[in-house]
């Protein structure tokens, strides 16, 4: 088993993956001639974006669309930076919304919350042991 792909269903693909490529500095790896598909270039493990035309075709009886949603899905997609301090902004002056101000934990780790334009909501950490 490998994991492959998390794929987050918005309203508007290209939206998500021009806010991840602002906010987050990820590159684009397509998007899918119908605007209903795209991914970022994040490594070996794919983040991805459909439309929510193709989450109500897989989930006929429905899902919670996560910018539908007041509260944050009990879900996130965790960056690793060395800086978070700065990414928090730089996702902020993207259109993030802010959740959780930057914070040292006790394990060792700073780390914020932001949520995007499309409802994802976004851990930015440092890396384990720094």
């Amino acid at each position: 088993m490998k994991f492959g792909y998390t794929i987050v269903y918005v309203p508007e693909v290209d939206a998500s993956l021009s806010f991840f490529e602002k906010a987050f500095g990820l590159g684009r790896r397509f998007l899918h001639e119908s605007g209903d598909y795209g991914e970022l270039d994040t490594g070996a493990t794919t983040l991805a974006f459909a439309s929510l035309a193709l989450g109500y075709m897989h989930f006929p009886q429905g899902f919670v669309a996560a910018h539908a949603s007041v509260q944050p899905l009990g879900m996130e997609v965790a960056f690793v930076t060395a800086d978070v301090a700065q990414a928090h902004s730089t996702a902020l002056a993207a259109g993030a919304t802010e959740v959780c101000v930057p914070e040292s934990k006790p394990w060792g780790q700073t780390v914020s919350y932001v949520r995007c334009p499309d409802g994802t909501l976004v851990e930015l950490c440092s890396p384990m042991g720094v």
